[in-house]
């Protein structure tokens, strides 16, 4: 019935979608098993994609030759980017999302891919034959034969949903959880642990008073998330958010229900994510606080239902419903489903090699939330790698592994493999190091090109990649080589409050001045409007932020060299740790269970002192 695959891919959630996606696009003969073709690309949770650090990781994807960008910028109803009052290292595209068009978006761009084949069926277990993966085996009894197998199983292993003292099996509300893989794999070696994650209720938006809270537009601007071109929706259709507030009142309403939350009697022990707690545990953590922001968010263009972010909750649904009825906007609010918290099971990444192989078993990857990470965003990144690595591994290629200083996807999955994680694991700028670097109005000059080279990312990209590089230098040259007279300059700079200048002046020293931009300089001054209004709005703002951020750029850069030295200090994989005797208790514990491929990686390891990396150091010289 079934050929033999070069990779089959276990579920069809975000890692899912874009692990089946890259391999195929590479070229490996594809099988994507999911317990329910319906829910392919499901955004179980907020329908949002991007956000601070996530939008990078978005446009990183995107650059990469991934199809979540094309997908949010297909079927968004606002877009906002984030943080433009700051820096260009912190701007974070964030999109509101249709959720029945994203998902049915994934599914068409999926079945229109050549090479991919969909099967519905739970996986019970793993094909394992001389610590090699090589299929599954599903609950229907097929063995599936494959040269490779990526999981990507979400919170369906062992879920357990709760809403107050009721708790059943389930990986997404009425939807069933998925059993025999933890056990399997806890069997081989493998160490397992538990999470947990939440969702709020599900409002009807035809109940609620939108005058009683504040109005929140999208941008007049839509940059959208791919490089490609991508049509989107207009910003005059865009669908507006809303925000209130929860208040004293809802707090003491809250209250009456701990004593039946499951997570103040113990009934959950996995751990929550810090970032995104629920909002018993914001009441309980930050007790001093009056009130909490809530965010109002539409579903999409053809429903009424609406998501109260930041109301995650698994506290009984009287509770619930008492309490949303006391925010402002919402006293006549009807509810759709409650929210509910979930617990999964998930495998502790250090378990990993840095291309998502598992150290134990071969040719098995791991991608998503089963490596402890929580978000759409980081997981449909993981997936991306994993599904280049798992075809890599068919064609008996090197693995794509991105270093810390080439995007955030080098961060997460270096942060998961180097440090493990004991709480559900989000991205955010401060966690990378050469945040400058990263940017994501440059992924696509970053990482292009490295996929084109494997044959993923298309012609047409490199090619747009190729027009901006030459687009910006163009740019440059004009600004470094054009001087303006006070007569040219002076009009522009009097009229944003900007010192008039005197006597000629090169175009670029008068861009470095913070109040100054350059669109507005080709707007306003007739000579450079002459001479750079062909080019796009995206060359001319990557030239301004490289003229005007060069000096930081180039510290990050330095920077990143000589960090570089200890990155290519490999350890080779046979390294035998007991032989270094200086190594303190911890750090000898740390190498042989997490077994660093670089130094660079083993002084990233928690626990470890720049001692014991120097010792290391030391005795691979000898």
């Amino acid at each position: 019935m079934f050929p033999e695959y070069d990779v089959i891919v276990v579920g069809a959630g975000h890692a899912g979608c874009e692990a089946a996606a890259s391999a195929a696009n590479l070229g490996s003969k594809v099988l994507l098993i999911t317990m329910n073709m319906q829910t392919i690309a499901q955004m179980s949770c907020n329908p949002a994609m991007g956000g601070i650090a996530k939008g990078q990781i978005v446009r990183e994807i995107d650059a990469l030759g991934g199809y979540s960008g094309i997908v949010t910028d297909k079927s968004m109803i606002q877009f906002r980017m984030l943080n433009k009052s700051k820096g260009p290292a912190m701007w974070s595209p964030r999109a509101q999302s249709d959720r029945m068009l994203f998902a049915s978006t994934w599914r068409t761009m999926l079945e229109q891919t050549e090479n991919v084949d969909f099967y519905q069926d739970t996986v019970k277990g793993i094909l394992v034959k001389d610590s090699r993966a090589n299929g599954v085996i599903t609950g229907l009894g097929h063995q599936i034969q494959s040269k490779t197998v990526i999981i990507t199983s979400g919170t369906f292993l062992n879920g357990i949903i709760h809403i107050g003292e009721k708790n059943f099996g389930g990986g997404r509300i009425s939807e069933k959880n998925a059993t025999g893989i933890t056990e399997q794999l806890v069997e081989l070696g493998f160490e397992s642990d538990r999470l947990k994650t939440g969702t709020p209720p599900r409002i009807d938006g035809r109940s609620l008073k939108y005058s009683a809270m504040e109005v929140q537009q999208g941008d007049e601007e839509i940059t959208g998330f791919s490089f490609l071109p991508v049509n989107t929706i207009k910003a005059s259709e865009q669908l507006p958010c809303h925000i209130t507030y929860t208040n004293k009142e809802v707090h003491e309403t809250l209250k009456k229900g701990f004593d039946r939350s499951p997570m103040f009697c113990g009934r959950i022990e996995g751990t929550g994510p810090r970032y995104c707690p629920s909002i018993e545990d914001k009441i309980n953590r930050f007790a001093e606080r009056d009130r909490h922001q809530i965010f109002v968010e539409p579903e999409g263009f053809n429903t009424v239902e609406i998501y109260v972010n930041g109301f995650s909750t698994s506290l009984p649904e009287d509770t619930q419903y008492e309490a949303i009825r006391k925010m402002p906007g919402f006293e006549n609010a009807k509810m759709f489903r409650p929210g509910y918290a979930i617990e999964y099971d998930y495998f502790p990444p250090t378990q990993l090699k840095h291309s998502l192989e598992t150290k134990i078993i071969d040719n098995l990857f791991f991608a998503g939330q089963i490596n402890g990470t929580t978000g759409y965003e980081e997981a449909a990144c993981q997936g991306l790698m994993a599904g280049i690595n798992a075809h890599q591994k068919v064609i008996e290629s090197e693995p794509l592994i991105l270093n810390r200083d080439e995007a955030y996807i080098g961060v997460l999955i270096d942060d998961l493999i180097s440090k493990g994680t004991e709480e559900p694991y989000r991205m955010f700028t401060s966690r990378a190091e050469f945040r400058t670097l990263l940017r994501q109005d440059n992924a696509d000059l970053r990482l292009t090109e490295k996929s084109f080279r494997l044959g993923l990312a298309s012609q047409e990209r490199m090619e747009l990649v190729l027009a901006k590089q030459k687009g910006v230098e163009e740019i440059k040259t004009v600004l470094q080589s054009y001087s303006l007279l006070p007569a040219e300059a002076n009009i522009y700079l009097k009229k944003i409050n900007s010192a008039e200048i005197e006597e000629k002046q090169k175009t670029m020293r008068l861009l470095l001045r913070p109040d100054v931009t350059l669109p507005e300089m080709i707007e306003e001054i007739p000579a450079l409007r002459e001479r750079l209004h062909s080019f796009s709005r995206d060359i001319i703002e990557q030239a301004e932020i490289q003229v005007k951020y060069e000096r930081y750029i180039e510290k990050e850069q330095e920077l990143a060299q000589r960090m570089s030295a200890m990155e290519n200090a490999l350890i080779p994989e046979s390294f035998n740790y007991d032989k270094v005797s200086a190594l303190s208790a911890e750090a000898l514990q740390k190498f042989k269970k997490i077994r660093p491929r670089t130094l660079g990686q083993a002084s990233r390891i928690s626990g470890v002192n720049p001692s014991d990396v120097q010792i290391l150091m030391v005795y691979m010289g000898r």
